[in-house]
Order: C-alpha cells, then sequence, then structure tokens
C-alpha cells in the first residue's frame, strides 16, 4: 500500500388510477403532483450523466476505456489514456497475465516508468508488489521482467530529453518512501522521481479529507492517475467550472496553463494520486476560475 497507516494502496407498471384513464389530456390532469416531480428528477439525473466534456483529457475513468494490445509488450492488454503515435509516447494501464515474461528493452531510446497497482513484478532479480517504481532512462540496458501471479501497472514511455541527468535505472519500493507536507495542510507528497537536469519529476499526493485546494494552474503539460480513494475535482474551461468525482483508475492529462481545482475540489476519502510532469514546472495559484461569472 501506498500509505502510513492501514488503508489499502492510496452505486415499471403503470400505476392503478391510471387504467381508468383514456384520453391523453384526462391521464395528464389524473397524474399526481408528487409523480412529476418524480419524473423531473429521474430526467435532470439522465441528462447529467456522464462525465463533463472539456477540451482535454480529463475526467476519464480506466474501466470505461476500450483494450489495446501494445507493441513493446507483447501479449498483454492495455487501457491507453494518452500519447503520440509518430514518437510512441504513451500511457497505460495493463494488466500482465500470469506467467508471463518480457523486457524493458522493449521501446528502445524512450524513458520507460513503471508502478505496481496490485500483484507481483520482478524486475531483474527485484522482486516488487504493490507501490513497486521503476525508472529506467533512455540507453539503459534491457532488464527482464516476469510476473508469477499476474500484475496490474502503470506503464509510461516517454520521448528523450538531453537535458535528463538521471542516467542510471531507479528501482524501488515507494511505501518505503516517507510522506512530505506541503503548504496546504492535509496534503502530503512522497517523491519518486526528482531530476535536476529537466526538472522532470514523478510523484505521489496523498489528500486527506478536509484538505483546502485553490484554483491553481502550472506551466506544463501535468497528468494524473487516481491510486486510492474518492475525489471531486474542478477544470475552470472558458470561465465555466465543470466539475465531477473520481474514482480508483481515474485520469487527467492537463495542458499547460490550465485551471483546475477550487471550493468543489476535495477528498471525499482518503485520496492518493500518481502525478507526473516531464518538464520543470511553476505554479500559479488564482483567487477564482477566471472570466467566472461573480453573480
Amino acid at each position: 500500500m501506498l500509505t502510513n497507516n492501514a488503508k489499502t494502496y492510496r452505486d415499471t407498471e403503470v400505476p392503478f388510477f391510471m387504467r381508468f384513464v383514456t384520453g391523453r389530456l384526462h391521464l395528464l390532469l389524473a397524474t399526481p403532483p408528487r409523480f412529476w416531480a418524480a419524473f423531473f428528477v429521474l430526467l435532470a439525473a439522465g441528462c447529467a450523466a456522464g462525465p463533463p466534456k472539456v477540451p482535454y483529457p480529463a475526467f476519464i475513468q480506466a474501466d470505461e476505456l476500450e483494450d489495446i494490445f501494445l507493441a513493446s509488450l507483447p501479449g498483454v492488454r492495455a487501457k491507453q489514456f494518452s500519447g503520440d503515435p509518430q514518437t510512441r509516447r504513451t500511457s497505460n494501464r495493463i494488466n500482465l497475465p500470469p506467467g508471463w515474461e518480457g523486457t524493458t528493452g522493449g521501446t528502445p531510446g524512450k524513458l520507460l516508468e513503471i508502478l505496481v497497482l496490485s500483484g507481483d513484478l520482478d524486475v531483474a532479480d527485484i522482486s516488487l508488489g504493490l507501490g513497486g517504481y521503476v525508472h529506467m532512462p533512455p540507453g539503459t540496458f534491457g532488464f527482464n521482467l516476469k510476473t508469477s501471479d499476474g500484475a496490474q501497472v502503470l506503464y509510461f514511455l516517454d520521448d528523450v530529453d538531453p537535458l535528463a541527468m538521471i542516467r542510471t535505472p531507479v528501482i524501488l519500493d515507494s511505501r518505503l518512501v516517507g510522506w512530505k507536507s506541503t503548504d496546504i495542510d492535509s496534503v502530503d507528497i512522497k517523491m519518486l522521481r526528482d531530476d535536476p537536469g529537466n526538472g522532470a519529476r514523478t510523484w505521489l499526493m496523498r489528500v486527506e479529507p478536509g484538505a483546502i485546494l485553490p484554483w491553481q494552474s502550472t506551466s506544463v503539460i501535468r497528468e494524473g492517475y487516481l491510486v486510492e480513494g474518492q475525489y471531486q475535482h474542478s477544470e475552470c474551461v472558458g470561465g465555466k467550472v465543470h466539475t465531477w468525482t473520481y474514482t480508483p483508475g481515474g485520469y487527467f492529462y492537463r495542458p499547460g496553463d490550465a485551471v483546475s481545482g477550487g471550493p468543489d475540489a476535495k477528498a471525499i476519502t482518503d485520496s492518493v494520486w500518481l502525478l507526473r510532469e516531464t518538464r520543470a514546472s511553476s505554479t500559479q495559484t488564482l483567487a477564482a476560475c477566471p472570466g467566472e461569472p461573480t453573480s
């Protein structure tokens, strides 16, 4: 698990009176007001079904995506969140079947990151379980991968960045990395990768219920995957606030300078996010969603 406590790695028959009314007008007039109140509640709920649509990947749930095959990992199925077919950059959640074997060298010249969500994964002679993290820089000799009982992992391939300074593999159990407090009460992080060259970083963020999250924007693309918990978040697009609740498997790929957070952003239960940025970034805090009507 990814937290310091015991938690896991942080749902008609026609009414009788209508049968004796034959005319449509009489049927409408005979319908009790409480029926129409219930009808309009259901109608509104049906119209609101599904996450809000914004101009970038957000409010995505992995289980709702179709399975695809990855050329770099023969024999597995993946839920692809984002990617670039020309550069072969890709972000995925992958199910490795029991007994599967492969290699980290399936896509030469790419930076590879893996986070184990469940099951077991051997990297060379190192056994990883829940919370296992792997970082393989470009040019690293391919390591053998295998799983005995199967595993679910996050799998990221990124383009080569000549400014990156981390040149050796990193293989660790993130459960052994301590949480560190942030400027926001009830929000803690643990850093998995922080490259001093290009500023790229990968980290876990734990948000507890009661945390007050401001409207913020970052200067670079940020992507996130909800590992654990139930989390409500808002995106500010064109002065309009879009809010939805993520469950485990939730994902976003937010472009630089996009605004999110705000008063409706909150952890409904203790929540753990995996977050990634591929370049150094700066963060700006805003008082409100820009352009949002004030009355």
